[in-house]
């Protein structure tokens, strides 16, 4: 009777997340909006699975209020992960939906298979529930602690271009854009943001203006101080080039001394594995076979 109704909610649950998704997917097969997501993810403006998952993922975000805020703090996070596009807050916000929901069934599944009965049923699909909803705020922490680690570790190749630039005779506004097509190999990320940086400062914006906003994008604590730098540099007729040079030896500076710094840290985080997990073992392996001869010769002595 047991696997019967583990089938039955197996069964209900697939076939209401299929109905579901075709429903929605059949919502948006006419849909050919400017700034859909599909276009943004499908290469070449085709269509592909993972445009049609943004798709449906955006439409399910589109029925939450927050979605539709401006203000909204999840913007700001998106944009430090790079995800940039107007649909990204929906998309992300359908995907904890669909999370949850995923979650809350595999957990129900599991109590269902485990205790037997359908009164378990409820606490571990309200827990499934919380913990899919909050998972994707996990996993967007990581991308964007990711992405500033990869920011940060491009900024010294950037000033030395920079500085290389300025010195052949361009303009700080030049040294951006050729900096910007020397990192596109070997640091993506970066050079996105000194282009999108070098099209502000095209479109007449301050300069101020725009190396605030490239700092207030990221969060990156790095490029809010090369942003400053700059800001301080234009403001008091410092030399730029002589600036950001010493900058860039500061930086590669800091950047050995915290390596440094981790290297050293790494005895003293090793004497909790090797005391917990290595050296149990050894001795199991030295003084085993002594106290099995030490038992032996006591049940003689006894015997």
């Amino acid at each position: 009777m047991t696997s019967i109704w583990v089938s039955a909610g197996f069964f209900a649950f697939v076939l209401t997340a299929v109905a579901v998704a075709g429903y929605f997917y059949q919502r948006l097969a006419g849909r050919r909006s400017a700034d859909s997501p599909a276009e943004v993810v499908a290469a070449g403006g085709e269509s592909s699975p993972r445009a049609a998952f943004a798709n449906l993922f955006q439409s399910i975000g589109e029925n939450f209020p927050a979605a539709k805020n401006e203000q909204n703090p999840y913007r700001m996070r998106l944009s430090a992960a790079g995800y940039r596009w107007p649909a990204a807050l929906a998309i992300f916000y359908g995907i904890k939906c669909g999370s949850a929901l995923f979650c809350a069934g595999v957990l129900g599944i599991l109590a269902l298979v485990y205790q037997h009965a359908p009164s378990a049923l409820p606490l571990p699909m309200i827990c499934g529930l919380g913990l899919g909803f909050l998972l994707p705020d996990r996993v967007l922490g990581s991308r964007a602690a990711a992405r500033a680690q990869r920011l940060r570790g491009g900024i010294p190749a950037a000033l030395d271009l920079m500085v290389l630039a300025m010195e052949a005779g361009q303009s700080l506004d030049q040294s951006i854009a050729d900096a910007s097509r020397g990192l596109k190999r070997t640091h993506p990320e970066l050079a996105g943001e000194f282009a999108q940086l070098y099209l502000e400062l095209r479109t007449g914006t301050a300069r101020a203006e725009s190396f605030r906003a490239m700092a207030a994008r990221n969060k990156e604590p790095e490029l809010r101080r090369l942003a400053n730098l700059l800001i301080d540099s234009d403001r008091f007729g410092v030399s730029v080039s002589q600036a950001l040079r010493s900058h860039a030896k500061f930086l590669r500076t800091r950047f050995r001394q915290q390596a440094q710094e981790r290297a050293r840290k790494v005895g003293v985080k090793l004497i909790f594995p090797v005391f917990f997990l290595i050296f149990p073992s050894v001795l199991l392996v030295t003084l085993g076979p002594a106290c099995i001869m030490m038992v032996q010769q006591l049940k003689a002595l006894i015997g």
